[in-house]
């Protein structure tokens, strides 16, 4: 199958989604720094991010007040989202962290089932490169109470870590998370989101049970391209994490996103311009979209195996184990793309 075959499969067929993305964020809205800079672009972008095969999404909660905005966000647009709060924030757990912890529980109770429903408890975990917003100390604190809602629910954890690998590891594993994605106390793995570890982090966390998602900022080095061509396909997933982690033409993904064919570009990758000089129906510079997860996921392909006759293959292994982490059967119904009957299970070798 040639380049141009698979790129037309790839405008009707292919399906993503994008298990990171802060839609929360006031620049899908207009609003950068407090500053209106243009027009709410909010059904623009989520129309874009249609027409690149984008069949839903799964909104971060990097709070207590933002997993509310985001699951009233995912209820709107019939999408999914997280609960919790991200290490960064732990200090308005630690303020007073029964009650802010009461309050997460409830809230995750309260949204179990149906259309917007919760299907994570995060973003939660450590990053020890932000340190300055709260201490390694706060942040363990917060991590742990956040294990015991996965816990108590069984949910999925949706996880970030950065400079804090080992503390990571163990925490989970203390936790009862080392094995099985901790089955044995009432877990249900998770993925460890925005990847920028090393092979062998990878290769924990797999071990673990658990999942891993890439996105921009996965993709940065060449280190982290060695990286994510060692994580197993039937573990990888494909995020944005949007409006961050854009890919740009410092970064070592460069040189895969320049090989992508015409029609997938424009679908992935379209035109943008400069949020001054916005106009409708156009992307702004410099601010990631959930459609770029095509060209996220065409990075990471290229780079494993080049061969562009099994893309569509690749992305569906990633549909695949986003599908079954998160309990998303509902979606195979939903979606009537060419690749709806794929065998579950089946992993590419």
């Amino acid at each position: 199958m040639s380049a141009t075959t698979t790129s037309v499969k790839a405008a009707v067929g292919l399906r993503f989604i994008d298990i990171g993305v802060n839609l929360t964020d006031p620049v899908f809205r207009g609003r950068y720094r407090g500053r209106r800079k243009h027009d709410d672009d909010f059904a623009h972008m989520l129309g874009r991010s249609k027409r690149a095969g984008v069949m839903s999404m799964i909104i971060t909660g990097g709070s207590l007040s933002e997993s509310k905005v985001a699951l009233n966000l995912a209820k709107e647009h019939n999408l999914y989202a997280t609960v919790g709060c991200h290490p960064t924030r732990s200090t308005e757990f630690d303020k007073d962290p029964a009650r802010y912890f009461r309050a997460l529980d409830e809230l995750v109770g309260a949204n179990l089932s149906g259309p917007g429903r919760a299907v994570a408890i995060g973003e939660c975990g450590l990053d020890y490169d932000r340190t300055h917003f709260a201490s390694a100390a706060i942040q363990q604190k917060a991590f742990r109470s956040q294990l015991a809602l996965a816990k108590k629910y069984h949910l999925p954890l949706f996880l970030h870590s950065r400079a804090a690998h080992s503390d990571f590891v163990r925490i989970l594993r203390e936790e009862g998370f080392g094995g099985d994605g901790g089955q044995a106390v009432g877990g249900r793995g998770g993925v460890v989101h925005s990847f920028t570890g090393s092979a062998e982090d990878a290769a924990d966390y797999v071990k673990m049970g658990f999942h891993v998602s890439i996105n921009g900022c996965s993709l940065k080095t060449e280190e982290n391209l060695v990286a994510v061509k060692s994580i197993d396909l039937r573990r990888i997933m494909f995020e944005t994490d949007a409006p961050w982690c854009s890919m740009t033409s410092t970064h070592a993904s460069r040189k895969h996103v320049d090989s992508l064919p015409a029609d997938l570009r424009e679908l992935f990758l379209p035109p943008a311009v400069r949020a001054e000089a916005f106009v409708p129906g156009r992307p702004v510079k410099g601010r990631n979209e959930p459609s770029v997860i095509g060209a996220v996921a065409w990075v990471a392909y290229k780079d494993r195996e080049g061969d562009p006759s099994r893309f569509d293959e690749f992305v569906e292994q990633g549909w695949r184990n986003t599908i079954e982490l998160f309990g998303l059967r509902e979606l195979v119904s939903r979606c009537t793309s060419a690749t709806a009957d794929a065998d579950t299970s089946r992993v590419i070798q």
